[in-house]
């Protein structure tokens, strides 16, 4: 899956109703969703350097931008995530008022991006277990293997005690892909 429009429609319903909140897309896919979903809120988490041109949508205080490399140790002359950067997105994800959705990007829609989702589907429903949570994700993105680090820094700031990094593990590595599908990220509603 591409994240064309028909991929992109099939999220909202039909009468125009949009049937999630929080959506998940490359950057290349970026403009397209947040204008098809009338998204007001953003993360994107991608490398330091990279600009993001923020869709003009997005008001600049709901856009959270998290400069990092894909990478889950240190490796010279990269960016790795941080427990700072992680609990910037867990503070974002809390003071998204949810009254219109929200847009969580990478380069390619497939590691960060989905261990930001995931993360904040945590953060939404503390009710749901964190293997439900993961199963859920990989039945919405079957390319999607999310970064490891990303994961174990929120476990340990939400106190999860090792049941985020456990269930993401279970799931295992996505399927090869250039670009990862959109999707919706189920049951944060």
């Amino acid at each position: 899956m591409t994240g064309g429009p028909s991929e992109i429609r099939s999220m909202i319903g039909k009468k125009g109703k949009i049937l999630s909140m929080l959506y998940v897309c490359s950057l290349s896919k970026l403009d397209q969703v947040v204008e098809s979903v009338k998204a007001s809120y953003l993360v994107s988490v991608v490398n330091p350097e990279m600009e993001v041109i923020r869709p003009q949508r997005i008001p600049a205080e709901n856009h959270l931008f998290l400069g990092m490399n894909d990478i889950a140790a240190t490796i010279p002359g990269f960016t790795l995530s941080s427990q700072h950067q992680v609990a910037q997105l867990i503070d974002f994800v809390h003071k998204w008022d949810r009254n219109a959705p929200m847009v969580v990007h990478c380069w390619a829609g497939v590691s960060r991006s989905t261990a930001s989702a995931y993360i904040a589907a945590c953060v939404l429903r503390p009710d749901l277990d964190e293997m439900t949570i993961a199963q859920d994700l990989r039945e919405a993105s079957p390319p999607a293997t999310p970064n490891r680090r990303l994961v174990e820094l929120a476990d340990h700031l939400l106190g999860r005690d090792g049941r985020m990094s456990e269930a993401i593990k279970s799931i295992g590595r996505g399927a090869d892909c250039f670009e990862g599908n959109v999707f919706a990220m189920p049951h944060i509603d």
